[in-house]
């Protein structure tokens, strides 16, 4: 009896999309070597992007534990521990999770960041590190954080007022960057006028600071809107 053999993909190549478009991170060829990015030309960035995070976050004393949706393969969340907080990561991407679960010792969830699988106010603050750019509702997102968050909501991202998102746009014109064809951009204005509109009513103050600046510029981080990357923190105030 001749037995056969089936191969099976965890995503089929046609179906790699999300919110209707397709998504780098359903894609394998590009999320078996997230890892790798950190680990070389990155590496110098994600320190700065750590050091100012933790700097906006660790002002809020009530935060002792948080959720981080799109972890990705855990890297913040890994990193979380190492500043006091303990955190659970949740991300659409079953091949980033699948990463994860070897590298995380904590906990995991597979879940939509439009629709969070929480009961209100299950953390102290939530977490978005280089993926808010890529949902399709923003408001939206930002509405289910602050009902699952009860303190306070982080967030880090690529900054629209850079010369990489320029660089970034020109090299998607010509098929060579497939990362950000479905991310939004913000600078911290817009972003601040998205969250005035998602928490109206809302008693919160926010605050943000800038890195991602030339290593040959004399400061790597500062309070103007300029910068490759800025982290922005919203503390929720109207809460006991």
């Amino acid at each position: 009896m001749e037995s056969q053999t089936t191969h099976l993909e965890l995503i089929p190549a046609h179906q790699q999309n999300w919110q209707q478009r397709p998504e780098w991170f359903f894609n394998r060829e590009h999320t078996d070597t997230y890892e790798q990015w950190y680990e070389g030309r990155y590496k110098r960035a994600e320190i700065w992007q750590k050091k100012v995070m933790e700097q906006l976050v660790s002002k809020d004393k009530r935060i002792k534990q948080l959720l981080e949706f799109g972890c990705g393969t855990t890297r913040f969340t890994r990193w979380w521990k190492e500043i006091g907080i303990d955190a659970t990561g949740g991300d659409i991407s079953p091949l980033m999770l699948s990463q994860a679960r070897h590298l995380f010792d904590g906990d995991l969830v597979m879940a939509d960041s439009h629709f969070m699988p929480f009961k209100d106010h299950s953390f102290d603050a939530l977490a978005f590190i280089t993926t808010f750019e890529y949902y399709k509702d923003p408001v939206k997102v930002i509405r289910e954080s602050a009902r699952v968050a009860k303190y306070g909501i982080a967030m880090g991202m690529m900054n629209r007022n850079s010369t990489k998102v320029v660089r970034r746009r020109v090299q998607q014109l010509f098929g060579k960057n497939p990362f950000y064809v479905t991310a939004t951009f913000y600078t911290p204005k817009k972003l601040t006028e998205i969250i005035h509109t998602a928490l109206e009513g809302r008693k919160y103050t926010i605050e943000w600071t800038c890195t991602g600046l030339p290593k040959w510029f004399p400061v790597q981080q500062w309070g103007l809107p300029l910068g490759d990357f800025f982290g922005l923190y919203i503390s929720l105030n109207d809460v006991d």
